[in-house]
């Protein structure tokens, strides 16, 4: 009997290698193998849902996303769960941005319709942001989106500050705005709660999935929630220590296609997927 009904991976650092591939082939092979035994797949990544869709694009209406770090959910195409910030709170969150000490600090707002920068960003940042935001607009002010919802800020900062600017956060805007980090200077700002653990759960309560028979895969502090929740939790072996310490298991490392390596010991019934034998 199938232990995993749900395999959920996250993308940079996870599922994909350090140029941003994967092996399409295995995968598919592989993916088609978890179809035959009704295993759902799904994406759970930081990135924004047409950047994601992109790298499915002959099963993208078969697989559910939890796009955005958790904001946006979406199941075969449908919407399952949108969140989004109060303006008060986006316009609170723009102050303290702008009038704190984060030197070189650039930001996205990002909403369901498109990931928006205001005139005076960054072009070179912009250029590399452009892979992971597919939809991407100039605006001038929150005035020009009224009728989108803003889910996350993608800030990108020097190390040295992505940790005072995470206390800010939580000392200025605690029940507002949570800040999570992917490393490399990257941190995003969600509404508390609305992390990839909440959006695996709301896919597995439609599923009637327990999270007893979730496979979950990550490399960052955006995915600990995910992998804390999920029985069959692995960090991948580039992934810092305390995401190792977060997971119940390790997984090879990103460039030598690891998570592809365990779904398979996953489908051929190996360690540590061995049904305990019943007595």
């Amino acid at each position: 009997m199938t232990m995993v009904k749900m395999v959920a991976v996250d993308m940079d650092g996870t599922f994909l290698d350090d140029k941003k591939q994967y092996n399409s082939p295995r995968f598919l092979a592989l993916y088609h193998q978890l179809k035959a035994r009704n295993i759902k797949f799904v994406v759970a990544s930081g990135n924004q849902y047409y950047q994601l869709k992109s790298f499915f694009p002959d099963i993208a209406s078969e697989i559910a996303f939890v796009a955005e770090n958790g904001a946006w959910i979406i199941d075969r195409d449908e919407e399952l769960f949108c969140g989004a910030f109060s303006r008060s709170d986006i316009n609170a969150v723009i102050d303290t941005l702008q009038n704190g000490h984060y030197p070189g600090l650039r930001y996205l707002l990002c909403g369901r319709n498109s990931a928006y920068y205001f005139d005076d960003t960054d072009e070179k940042w912009l250029a590399k942001m452009r892979h992971y935001c597919h939809r991407l607009k100039k605006i001038g002010s929150l005035d020009e989106v009224q009728d989108d919802k803003l889910f996350k800020f993608a800030l990108n900062l020097s190390d040295d500050y992505v940790e005072p600017l995470m206390a800010d956060i939580t000392r200025l805007h605690q029940g507002a705005a949570a800040a999570t980090s992917s490393g490399h200077g990257s941190v995003d700002l969600i509404v508390p709660g609305n992390h990839k653990a909440h959006g695996l759960d709301l896919l597995a309560k439609r599923w009637g999935i327990s999270h007893d028979e979730v496979l979950a895969f990550g490399d960052g502090g955006n995915d600990l929630e995910m992998l804390k929740q999920s029985a069959f939790s692995f960090a991948m072996e580039n992934a810092p220590q305390r995401v190792k310490e977060s997971a119940r298991y390790l997984a090879p490392h990103n460039n030598e296609q690891g998570v592809l390596q365990v779904i398979e010991h996953m489908l051929a019934g190996e360690a540590p997927f061995t049904p305990t034998p019943s007595r």
